[in-house]
Order: C-alpha cells, then sequence, then structure tokens
C-alpha cells in the first residue's frame, strides 16, 4: 500500500491553492462539504485580520473521487483565491514589459521573524514577495483540506481528532481532568476556542489590547485524537516512531515552536514515580484489554500507541507581521529602516489548533493504512478487526492461564 502523502502548491495572493494527496484507499465516503465544514473552522476565531473577511474557503476536487467516494488515485484539489482579483497585477506569472519598473508592493525591508531575509538571500531574490507569498500561512489551508480527507477515513476506525486552545498571551486556562466530547463542538462555541468561558473572555479582552497596540500575541494549543488503538507506530526505526513523526509534521506549522506530547517538559522535572503510567486491567479492546492509571505519556510509549487518548501541545509564536513594525535593514540600500508591513492577523492561535488536528490526522492516517494496508476501506476495515480479535484472544488467554 502506497503511503499517504500530500504536497501543495500556491501562493498567497496566487489564484489558488493545490493540494494533492495520494495513498488513500479506495471506497471512502467523500463529499466537498466534509471538507468545506474543516475549512470554514480555520479561518474562525477573534484577532483573525480582513483577509478573512474577503475568503470563504471551499474546495473543488479535480481528481481522485467519483460519485461520492475515493477511487484509490490521488486526489486532486483546489481552493480558489477570492482575494486574487485584487493583486492579478502584482502576482501575474507573466514578464514585465520593458520599462515598466518595479511591480507594486515590493517588498525590500524584511520583517524580523519571518522567511523574508533568510529567503530572499537562500533563493538570490531582490524582492521578497518571492519568498513572503509561499511562507504565508495561507498555504496551511490546503493541508487543512487534506487532513479533512485523513479525518474522514479515520472516523471508520472510530478516531475522533479534536483541539482546544489552553493559552494566548499569557492568559492561562484551567487544565480538564475530563475533557468533553466530542470537543471541537464545545471548542468551536468559544470566539477563541478555549473550553473556560473565564479564560475565554481574558483571551479576548488579551487580543483587544494588543490590537490597540498595534501588535500581536502567541499561544498554546491541544490536540487530542481518542480511539485510537493500540500499536499504531514502531519502536524498530526511528523513521517509524509515530511521536518523532507527530512532532515533525506539527513542527512544519508555520510559527509552531515548541511541541509537547503528553505531560511533556513537565516531565523532565519531576520524579520517574509522578510521571510513568502505571498499568491495571480493563478498558477497550482496542488498547489489548489494559488501563493507565493517568495518562501522563500522551498515549504514546516507544514510539506506539498505547491505546489511551494521543495528546499533544503546540507553542505558538507571537505573529511576525507588526502594524508597529521592528527594526530591519533595506535590502536596495542598506539602511536601517522599519520592515514592511503586509495585512495580518492580531493572533491565529484558534486556526492553529484546526491546523494541528490535520497534520495530527495525516500522520495518523498513513500510520493507520502502514499498520492494515490495502487498497479500499473494506480491506482495512477487515484487517482493523483481525488485529482487534487477536488483542481480545490473548487477553481471554490470559485470563484463562492458557
Amino acid at each position: 500500500m502506497t503511503p499517504i502523502r500530500f504536497t501543495t502548491a500556491g501562493e498567497s495572493h496566487g489564484k489558488g491553492l493545490v493540494a494533492i494527496l495520494e495513498g488513500l484507499p479506495a471506497g471512502l465516503r467523500l463529499i466537498a462539504d466534509d471538507i468545506n465544514a474543516e475549512l470554514k473552522r480555520r479561518m474562525a476565531g477573534h484577532g483573525r485580520g480582513a483577509r478573512m473577511k474577503i475568503e470563504s474557503d471551499a474546495v473543488e476536487f479535480l481528481s481522485g473521487v467519483r460519485a461520492g467516494e475515493t477511487l484509490g488515485s490521488p486526489i486532486a484539489m483546489l481552493i480558489w483565491n477570492k482575494d486574487w482579483k485584487n493583486w492579478a497585477e502584482i502576482m501575474a506569472p507573466e514578464p514585465d514589459r520593458e520599462g515598466a519598473g518595479d511591480r507594486r508592493r515590493k517588498v525590500v525591508r524584511p520583517r524580523p521573524g519571518h522567511a523574508d531575509l533568510v529567503g530572499s538571500l537562500k533563493y538570490d531574490r531582490r524582492d521578497a514577495r518571492d519568498i513572503l507569498e509561499r511562507a504565508s500561512a495561507r498555504e496551511t489551508a490546503a493541508r487543512v483540506a487534506c487532513g479533512a480527507v485523513c479525518k474522514c477515513l479515520l472516523l471508520e476506525f472510530g478516531v475522533e481528532i479534536g483541539s482546544h486552545v489552553v493559552a494566548i498571551g499569557g492568559v492561562e486556562a484551567p487544565d480538564y481532568l475530563v475533557l468533553p466530547s466530542p470537543l471541537n463542538a464545545s471548542a468551536d462555541a468559544s470566539p477563541v476556542r478555549c473550553l473556560d468561558q473565564d479564560a475565554s473572555n481574558q483571551m479576548v479582552a488579551a487580543i483587544d489590547t494588543a490590537h490597540q497596540a498595534r501588535d500581536t500575541l502567541g499561544g498554546v494549543a491541544e490536540v487530542v485524537a481518542r480511539g485510537v488503538v493500540l500499536g499504531i507506530g514502531s519502536h524498530v526505526s526511528w523513521r517509524r516512531k509515530l511521536d518523532a513523526r507527530l512532532a515533525g509534521a506539527l513542527m512544519s506549522i508555520p510559527a509552531i515552536k515548541g511541541v509537547e506530547i503528553g505531560m511533556g517538559f513537565e516531565t523532565a522535572r519531576r520524579r520517574g514515580s509522578q510521571v510513568h503510567d502505571e498499568i491495571t486491567r480493563g478498558g477497550r479492546s482496542a488498547s489489548g484489554g489494559f488501563l493507565r492509571r493517568t495518562n501522563n505519556a500522551g498515549g504514546l510509549e516507544g514510539g506506539m500507541t498505547t491505546g489511551e487518548p494521543l495528546i499533544a501541545r503546540l507553542a505558538m509564536k507571537p505573529i511576525s507581521t507588526l502594524r508597529r513594525p521592528l527594526e530591519t535593514i533595506n535590502l536596495e540600500t542598506g539602511e536601517e529602516a522599519k520592515a514592511q508591513s503586509e495585512r495580518s492577523d492580531v493572533t491565529a492561535v484558534p486556526a492553529m489548533g484546526v491546523i494541528a488536528e490535520a497534520m495530527v490526522a495525516l500522520v495518523l492516517a498513513d500510520a493507520f493504512v502502514e499498520k492494515f494496508g490495502g487498497d479500499s476501506v473494506v480491506d482495512l476495515l477487515g484487517s482493523y478487526g483481525s488485529y482487534l480479535s487477536r488483542l481480545r484472544e490473548r487477553w481471554n488467554n490470559a485470563e484463562s492461564g492458557e
């Protein structure tokens, strides 16, 4: 079975974004609304900028889906950029006429914290727009589309993936011992996708204060995948360790500076007796008939899932485009200058959680296909059922003393 792989193409203010998703089995029920609902969630959240008022992201299938089902061939999807009409001359692929001069909106004052400067030097570009258009987080709309497809596949196995915001701009929500289910239904009801009402109100106020100060805010979101069977991933090779695959995928999201699995960095400050999850009997057949008294490991041990909820937290830095620009150097004159000020959000932490869900779904779906194989959904579910039967049989034999 081909691994699940995806690639995206497109610039922030280009004609649109293209996503190609390969390795999905045939026979998965899929319609555009499944993806559009996730794209809409990505656009929401207090603190988003004017761009979200222009776009109304929706996917158009170009290949790989027929009559509401996947074909097993690569799925190609297109998301048009409505803002293209305002940027057609600036982003046109055709060469400029001789004597036309520089294109409008040229960027020569790189923003600290963005890809502008390093990208311009690495790729030998005189206009940092050639860099920032692709480095923009607008690209993540295509990732969310791919992740939405993978969410549909994982639902066939009873896997639910959700997220919620736990901190923005120094405001932290209290820890929840038991998260609501479904998680997203509760989180999406908040303007900042925070489960705690008091913390949500404080986060909104912090965003408004930063907006007035022409500044930006970062924060932390938590992604939770429930219903994941024991044994996804592997200990035998670094490439197959699921925690490593998840960390790499999550760190690829723009502005992410840290990823924790389970208790994460806190484990370094505690004794082993306070960290490791004691084992007891019980639980679902998907966890082999065992339970953990705690889930400090975040559902992963030795690079493999334990059957407990898979939990990851992501730290997002403040957005690097400020309406009160920082100091930089003009690449044309070499003189000190104020950084370019592009249209931007005050914070995108609520959207970051949705993007992180997509990346977790992509990694998990790939690991499920790796484990259970097959060219069709029927094949995968058949292999999955056999695996659950083996886990149940082993537990029954252990209880009978065989």
